[in-house]
């Protein structure tokens, strides 16, 4: 524990500093997050002297369970939240188990856990405070920097954005630390030390221990220089998405797939800046690519027949019929295929499959079977009409060559072998559809959203 010192006499909150607090953006409810540090405690008593007896305040702790006093903290945090009155939400994550040894390690993986937890408990209209300060900026900006990052990076972290149903708001990014810590200190603050944070091993306690120091010994003014530069790329970045917003009306104007043709008119430095926004927009990261203008020339150049491929995390970028399409991750479907059972939806590799009694339904169930193409699937498209094969078919619907192995066939099972009755959300026989199924039954086939 870390006394600040006795309080100065008739010690008030400073108008600085309470000035952004309550000049907060509209919210519902406002949550701190609170780690019993320093600069978390000082914001939690400036919000409680702002907005006093709100129960819409809230605390919210993350025990990453990661260092010996984190018991400690955590009941810190509780005690500190009971005497302002405060509710308190705490939840414990086991980050060593999530870290699997990916780029950032240990430090990373705390902050995936972090946000994961703030993205859980944000409902709409909620409003998260982090005491994120100058000299987390200079640290932050210098880091990236260092690691090869790009304008974007650069801008260093934003003083608002989304996060889960809620915002992510940064009151303290004005002010350096030194100056918070005085006021800590004479408000009588007490405040628990992270012993991390004194760890060297660690890039980011290297910087703020070692390196940062120095470089404000040669340069008094260094957050400022830092934040200077931090704002003119947020400036660039801004500008660049507003040209990807504008150039996807022209390149993509069904709002999903842009034009190979349009893409491949644009400066190679805006094909770049169109898909990373693209990627972006779409709820992705970026991945790292050394060579952009390479993977950028093989989507525009590859032949007609061609499966050229932009992979990431969790979504690849694919050509068809001259456009680009982002597509996400999937489940594999079930190799030998499910039963269908009436009034249980079944979930089929990213498909909602349901079959539904009619209204005025008398028949007993039929038995119904769901798989992919296995091959030589054949089926009557109109009734009366000349056969097609299913695989034929879909070419002829334009389905992307890479959902057609996923797309469910549906199949009735009879006396007589079985009988194709729905492809996907593309096609179902007249009998299980409409407003009064002959079947008595209706079959639904729908992209699951979830």
């Amino acid at each position: 524990m870390t006394p600040g010192g006795k309080p100065i006499s008739a010690f008030t909150w400073p108008e600085p500093l309470c000035a952004p607090v309550k000049s907060l953006p509209p919210h519902r409810r406002l949550w701190i997050a609170f780690s019993g540090g320093l600069d978390s405690t000082l914001l939690l008593h400036v919000a409680a002297h702002c907005f006093p007896g709100s129960r819409d305040l809230r605390a919210v702790h993350i025990n990453h369970q990661l260092q010996p006093n984190s018991g400690e903290s955590e009941d810190f945090c509780g005690r500190t939240c009971e005497a302002l009155g405060i509710e308190l939400t705490v939840r414990r994550v086991d980050v060593r188990a999530q870290n699997s040894g990916g780029a950032g390690g240990i430090e990373e993986a705390a902050r995936h856990a972090r946000y994961a937890v703030f993205e859980e408990v944000l409902e709409a209209g909620d409003l998260l405070l982090m005491a994120h300060h100058a000299d987390d900026q200079a640290e932050t900006v210098m880091f990236r920097m260092l690691r090869g990052t790009g304008v974007r990076g650069l801008a260093g972290m934003p003083r608002e954005r989304m996060l889960g149903a809620g915002r992510l708001f940064r009151p303290l990014l004005d002010f350096d630390r030194a100056r918070l810590s005085q006021w800590a200190k004479e408000a009588g603050l007490e405040w628990v030390e992270d012993p991390s944070n004194a760890d060297e091993r660690f890039d980011r306690n290297f910087l703020r221990q070692t390196v940062l120091p120095i470089l404000k010994d040669r340069w008094p003014g260094l957050n400022a220089r830092l934040r200077h530069t931090a704002g003119s790329c947020a400036e660039h970045v801004t500008l660049a998405d507003r040209l990807a917003e504008r150039q996807w009306q022209d390149c993509a104007p069904d709002g999903h797939h842009p034009s190979i043709e349009c893409l491949a008119e644009l400066l190679p430095a805006e094909q770049k800046n169109l898909l990373r926004w693209w990627i972006r927009s779409s709820g992705y990261d970026v991945p790292s690519i050394r060579d952009w203008a390479q993977v950028i020339e093989e989507l525009i150049e590859a032949r007609e027949d061609g499966q050229p491929e932009l992979l990431g995390i969790g979504f690849a970028i694919r050509r068809f019929r001259g456009q680009l399409y982002l597509v996400a991750d999937q489940p594999q479907p079930e190799a030998h295929g499910a039963e269908l059972i009436p009034g249980q939806p079944l979930s089929w590799a990213g498909w909602r499959i349901r079959l539904i009694p009619a209204a005025d339904q008398k028949q007993s169930p039929p038995a119904i079977r769901v798989s992919t193409r296995q091959g030589g699937e054949r089926f009557h498209p109109v009734p009366g009409g000349p056969g097609k094969q299913v695989k034929k078919w879909l070419q002829e619907q334009g389905v992307p060559p890479w959902e057609r192995p996923r797309i469910p066939l549906v199949f009735r099972h009879d006396d007589g072998g079985e009988t194709l009755i729905g492809i996907g959300d593309l096609w179902c026989c007249g009998q299980y559809s409409g407003g009064a199924p002959a079947a008595g039954w209706r079959l639904i086939v729908e992209r699951d959203c979830d």
